[in-house]
């Protein structure tokens, strides 16, 4: 018998440099949960939705609103 193997993408969650690499792959940021408020102010993008990709980026949230790099 086989083993199934299968793609884990959101397993181990990239760890970008700064907001303008993660900006590239997720223009309107990368927010913690979907409930989340932006503390600054109005935005032009949604954020994509990832706990596991927020908390490897979460150098990147300057103003602690569980939003990094929002646009």
């Amino acid at each position: 018998m086989g083993t199934l193997l299968t793609s884990t993408a959101d397993a181990k969650a990239t760890t970008y440099k700064n907001c303008t690499e993660l900006n590239k792959v997720y223009p309107g940021g990368v927010a913690r949960a979907a409930n989340v408020k932006n503390k600054g102010g109005k935005t032009k993008l949604k954020p994509y939705v990832s706990k596991e990709l927020y908390d490897a980026n979460k150098k990147s949230d300057r103003d602690n609103d569980l939003i990094a790099c929002e646009k």
